[in-house]
């Protein structure tokens, strides 16, 4: 059997099940970190390198089968999980790493063209999902209240996140320059299904970006994501369908396609698209992997090229097909293709973006970036500028990041528990949850109903701070 685990981050996608009667929804604070290990179990830096204080809990001896093998076709929730199938981040820190690559966003707001702002967006919005690659591991289902701040200096940003809901499961989330350049906000609502060999998930909801000085609005939806060999095989992450970028100031409108695999892997992580004026005129083709990078390229050059490529017979080159007992592990498990090549660049082509390599020691550490090591640290003197609220607080995730599978389990039953017998009371008070950092209002760009940061976190006034915990 696979070693089995849902997640879907993006940023940002979803994640995974969690047992709390509900489908799982799948930022640095201001101190900085020395090389010491830090409070609590928090990363510590071995030869300059961030590394967790444990290393991940093998999966190995765990079914998940006997759990799903009823599930198929059907929107996964109310499914209980085990702990070993997560990794040792909320999904309200799996959200911020949407953060990782904020150079982007300085950047389109250095620019004075409104294209050349509308195609390093666009690459913000593929790199988003870039921490997915490999990251097999479920978060931990928020808890309705739960928080998570995340404050970057010397990336000129802060970002506040909270649970805002927990049926249907809901996180939202706002970001913002210190230096008023830009505002990012969106709230997430995935919906997971489970189709025998895979996880696949749909991610609801709007992320909007607003970039000040330039008075532009940006918004999209993240493409699809699923999980091959849930059941049979090695896990491996696709992502696909059409991200649709709109410039709500100027019309502008990037189109986006996230290609699937296809039997052989040809088009396996490729992204193509192309950014076109409001009088629909192509002005720039964008290409790349959502794994490694992204390109742009002028229109007429790109089709010249994929011309003269097509003429030199390199597009019309059949790929070997498999042996018949290879072809037969494939049906039997979603075996991932292996990578064809890496992108190729086509003459006059401006780079966007690319990947930050992960730390050697990633595959140990749940696959984790070397941002998302960093952001369950707790530093001493930290926990009193938090929220009582804040996911690095949490007793079972701690747990996990120090390797101990039994307490991290103990304890998030006994919080979820917890969490249940709040709902009861209020179900018997006749009380409605109220959100404290977030308010349901409308997006003024799309008008559509949408998540909005109310203001005032950052105040430091938790005095109406549930307790959770």
């Amino acid at each position: 059997m696979s070693e089995v685990a849902f997640t879907f981050a993006s940023p940002v996608s979803p994640s995974g099940l969690e047992s709390d009667d509900s489908c799982e929804v799948s930022f640095k604070d201001a101190l900085v970190f020395d090389s010491k290990q830090v409070s609590h179990g928090s990363a510590t830096q071995e030869n300059g390198v961030k590394t967790l204080p444990a290393e991940m809990i093998s999966r190995n001896n765990f079914s998940v089968w006997s759990i799903l093998k009823k599930c198929i076709g059907m929107e996964l929730s109310k499914i209980a999980m085990p702990v070993v199938f997560n990794e040792p981040l909320s999904f309200l820190q799996r959200m911020s790493e949407y953060m990782e690559h904020t150079h982007l966003i300085h950047q389109a707001c250095s620019l004075s063209d409104s294209m050349d702002r509308m195609q390093v967006v666009a690459a913000f919005a593929v790199s988003a999902v870039a921490s997915q690659w490999e990251r097999t591991g479920k978060p931990f289902n928020p808890l309705l209240g739960e928080t998570y701040e995340l404050t970057r200096e010397e990336e000129g940003y802060r970002l506040i996140s909270e649970q805002v809901s927990h049926h249907p499961p809901i996180s939202a989330f706002h970001a913002q320059s210190l230096k008023q350049e830009f505002e990012f906000h969106g709230s997430i609502y995935p919906k997971l299904k489970f189709w025998g060999k895979s996880v696949e998930a749909e991610p609801k909801g709007t992320m909007t970006l607003e970039l000040l000085k330039h008075k532009e609005a940006y918004t999209w939806t993240n493409p699809m994501c699923c999980v091959h060999n849930i059941i049979l095989g090695k896990l491996w992450i696709e992502q696909y369908g059409t991200v649709e970028i709109v410039n709500h100031s100027t019309g502008d409108k990037c189109v986006l396609n996230f290609k699937p695999c296809g039997m052989f892997g040809k088009e396996l992580h490729k992204v193509e698209g192309h950014i076109q004026d409001k009088s629909k005129k192509k002005r720039r083709v964008i290409y790349g992997k959502w794994t490694e990078c992204m390109y742009s390229v002028d229109p007429k050059v790109y089709d010249t090229y994929k011309k003269s490529d097509k003429k030199s017979g390199s597009d019309s080159k059949k790929l070997k097909q498999p042996p018949s007992d290879v072809l037969f592990i494939r049906m039997c498990a979603d075996e991932m293709p292996e990578v064809q090549e890496t992108v190729t660049v086509i003459p006059g082509s401006a780079l966007l973006w690319r990947i930050t390599p992960r730390p050697p020691h990633s595959a140990q550490m749940y696959n984790f970036t070397s941002f998302a090591m960093t952001l369950n640290e707790l530093e001493p003197g930290m926990e009193r500028l938090l929220a009582p609220t804040d996911c690095r607080l949490r007793p079972d995730i701690r747990a996990m990041e120090n390797g101990d599978i039994d307490s991290a389990s103990t304890e998030k039953e006994r919080l979820e528990e917890k969490q249940r017998a709040a709902r009861r009371e209020r179900s018997k008070d006749e009380e409605e949850w109220s959100t404290r950092w977030f308010h349901l209002g409308t997006n003024p760009h799309t008008g559509a109903e949408d998540w909005l940061y109310t203001g005032g976190y950052f105040d430091r006034n938790y005095t109406d701070c549930p307790n959770i915990y």
